[in-house]
């Protein structure tokens, strides 16, 4: 398992999947070729130790407690990637000390611009669902792609009996996410341009298939369809990727009134702490609040 090629294919999916800048990518890209220098060539096989050494290497070499940071964040995107691929069965960086930096608050796109995204999807039925899908089930890049037909709500004819997906997510843990009836409704207008009738469908078919080596669209082209839609909208592409469509998803969730802990079992994150960065759009009008509800406001 080469750096080089694993360094590669974690910096494509963090174009495609996190719509990560060109300096990004090159800064995470040098960060990480770093790391595997002090590992001679073996960063990928690297043990807490020899990561823990790095860490202390930086500090030696005088760099600023933010350029730490920001380095040891690519180690620790990177070994993730590494678990969720199955590379790896362990996160090395897990408990990694290193100068901690405030986490990036996500740029949210708001109800109105998501409205203008989906309207600009209406002649598309394929990529209709695909925002549905991940606006309105908070689903990431890698779990929407790789959707099978088995995966999907029950039908009894053109009827939805159910109305929840089973998602594989992270370490191979399931969940149930619910989807609302705009999302119903445009799976069902794929589905019925997607399907073959003279050909029998199999619960382990994809939803979205591809003639590609994986045999179902990739998160780069997914990435592309968005940016796309985006131009459309009169969006710009830059701000339109699968993980601000999560982002929304749950933002505007928790701006409705969405219990926190639940928020969390729908994005499927292990750590509420990861869904708390969320919370942060409410921090405007729970200000307002306080300041005109409070007692000793006045």
């Amino acid at each position: 398992m080469s750096d080089k090629l694993r360094i590669g294919a974690f910096l494509e999916m963090m174009s495609a999947e996190r719509g990560a800048s060109p300096n990004t990518l090159d800064a995470y890209g040098r960060d990480l070729l770093d790391a595997s220098e002090f590992c001679s060539g073996r960063l990928t096989r690297a043990r807490p130790a020899g990561l823990s050494a790095w860490v202390t290497d930086l500090a030696e070499r005088g760099l600023a407690p933010a350029s730490q940071a920001r380095k040891l964040s690519a180690l620790r995107r990177f070994f993730r990637f590494l678990f969720e691929e199955g590379d790896r069965k362990d996160d090395p960086t897990a408990r990694l000390d290193g100068p901690s930096p405030a986490r990036d608050i996500p740029d949210v796109l708001s109800r109105e611009e998501m409205k203008a995204l989906i309207f600009a999807c209406s002649n598309d039925p394929r990529l209709k669902c695909l925002v549905e899908l991940l606006y309105g089930a908070g689903l990431r890049a890698s779990e929407l792609v790789s959707l099978t037909m088995g995966s999907l709500p029950r039908r009894k004819g053109a009827r939805w009996v159910t109305s929840d997906i089973i998602i594989r997510g992270k370490g191979g843990k399931e969940r149930l996410c619910p989807l609302g009836r705009p999302a119903l409704q445009a799976l069902s207008d794929w589905l019925e341009e997607r399907t073959d009738p003279d050909v029998k469908t199999r619960a382990e078919d994809f939803v979205f298939p591809s003639r590609g080596a994986s045999g179902h669209l990739t998160r780069r082209r997914l990435g592309q369809l968005l940016e796309g839609a985006a131009a459309q909208a009169g969006l710009d592409p830059a701000r339109v990727h699968p993980h601000a469509l999560r982002h929304a998803y749950a933002t505007h969730l928790l701006q409705g009134g969405a219990d926190l802990r639940a928020v969390q079992v729908l994005l499927g994150h292990a750590d509420i702490a990861t869904t708390q960065i969320y919370t942060h759009v409410l921090t405007d009008e729970l200000q307002e609040l306080l300041e005109t509800a409070h007692p000793m406001s006045g």
